[in-house]
């Protein structure tokens, strides 16, 4: 049966593909989840898929949209979206058929190696020089009608959005394969994952900040880092202690420029009558290898991502958090982070039932609990097609136990 708490079941086009459109919503019933987040838009993936019906096991994703763009929303944009195949847009298009009720947009915004690669100037710019392809700077007026129009384009067709990525990302994700050998304190990485192209400079300086001594402070800090030298923390503090208080006005600029960006896109959302849900991802900066965030709060980590939570769901309609997290208390107090920030929106938490941070059902549903008592209205789970049956059993249990 449906328990009221359990909101949404994330969920791929490919898995409507493998599996067939009405197997995933039979089976998301049974779970007890009344509806499906469904990617609309997703970046380069390589994913291990366990129950793909009778196709392979690997999905290499690419980034693009899984529907036809409408050209009104796109003409004269310098980013244009890339198109995914055929057969998982019409798996999609099957879905959204049978009902957009139950339906809700995944939609990835600004992680889009595809769109940094072609127009590099959209990417952010280390304190280096180096662009970080795989991640849309939020400060860039590119980058801002092309959220704008994706916004437009999903909500037009009569579904509520989800936001992922709609704000600044770190540096350590990215692109694939991944590798340094030189390896840095959280602190540092945080320094390199600062963005000092044109669009947030002019934001900082606008504030005081001199920013070109700035951005040489930062490339001392992190090349003695290479070097070897003391961890630096992943704070505020601990930042400005390093290179100087004008990297507090260059974290207030990156701030306000997603709060803006969130605004616009919300107004697009709410043009044609949909919903948004701001999806913020300080939970997997924290915790996605291993479900052992450390440090403060995640909502008081939500810096190092550019989001001031406050303000950026002022906009929302619900705010998403991803409660990567293996321990139900400190999961509570993560929770309670974001209840004491929001306001009057409405806050859900992501989970994943299985690895590699919830070893059971009892975790699941002392996480579960842990979520709702701390003050979360909903609880989401991710993700449909990357876990086993026997570890999505585990959803309907709980529901059982909290009835």
């Amino acid at each position: 049966m449906t328990i009221d708490p359990f909101g949404s079941l994330y969920a791929f086009p490919s898995d409507l593909l493998d599996e067939g459109v009405s197997h995933v919503i039979d089976e998301g019933q049974k779970l007890g989840i009344p509806r499906l987040s469904v990617a609309f838009a997703y970046h380069q993936a390589r994913d291990v898929m366990p129950h793909a019906g009778s196709k392979p096991r690997l999905r290499y994703r690419r980034d693009g949209i899984f529907f036809e763009p409408n050209p009104a929303y796109w003409t004269g944009l310098l980013l244009q979206p890339t198109i995914q195949p055929e057969p998982e847009r019409a798996a999609l298009a099957e879905l959204l058929d049978r009902s957009t009720d139950r339906v809700e947009a995944w939609t990835v915004f600004l992680h889009n190696s595809s769109l940094g690669e072609a127009h590099p100037a959209a990417a952010s710019l280390t304190c280096f020089g180096d662009r970080i392809v795989s991640n849309l700077c939020p400060s860039n007026p590119d980058v801002v009608a092309y959220s704008v129009a994706l916004a437009h384009d999903i909500s037009a067709r009569g579904v509520d959005i989800v936001a992922e990525a709609l704000s600044a990302q770190t540096f350590g994700h990215g692109s694939h394969h991944e590798r340094s050998f030189a390896p840095v304190s959280a602190g540092d990485e945080a320094l390199l994952g600062l963005c000092f192209c044109q669009h947030c400079t002019a934001r900082a300086e606008a504030r005081g900040a001199d920013v070109a001594a700035l951005r040489s402070a930062a490339r001392e800090r992190v090349q003695a880092a290479y070097a070897g030298a003391a961890p630096l923390a992943a704070t505020r503090e601990a930042l400005a202690g390093a290179v100087g208080d004008d990297v507090l006005l260059l974290l207030s600029a990156r701030e306000s420029a997603v709060t803006e960006l969130a605004g616009l896109v919300a107004d697009a959302v709410h043009s044609h009558g949909r919903t948004l849900s701001f999806m913020d991802l300080t939970g997997a900066v924290l915790g996605y290898d291993s479900g052992s965030p450390a440090g403060a709060p995640a909502a008081e980590q939500s810096w190092r991502i550019a989001i001031d939570a406050g303000a950026a769901s002022a906009h929302a309609d619900s705010y998403s958090i991803l409660g990567y997290v293996n321990d139900p208390e400190r999961l509570a107090s993560d929770v309670a982070s974001y209840v004491s920030v929001l306001g009057s929106t409405p806050l859900r938490v992501i989970l994943r039932p299985g690895f590699p941070d919830t070893a059971s059902v009892d975790v699941l549903e002392a996480k579960v609990r842990a979520c709702l008592s701390a003050g979360a209205a909903t609880v989401d789970f991710y993700n449909y097609g990357m876990y086993d049956q026997s570890v999505l059993e585990r959803i309907p249990a709980v529901g059982s136990a909290l009835d």
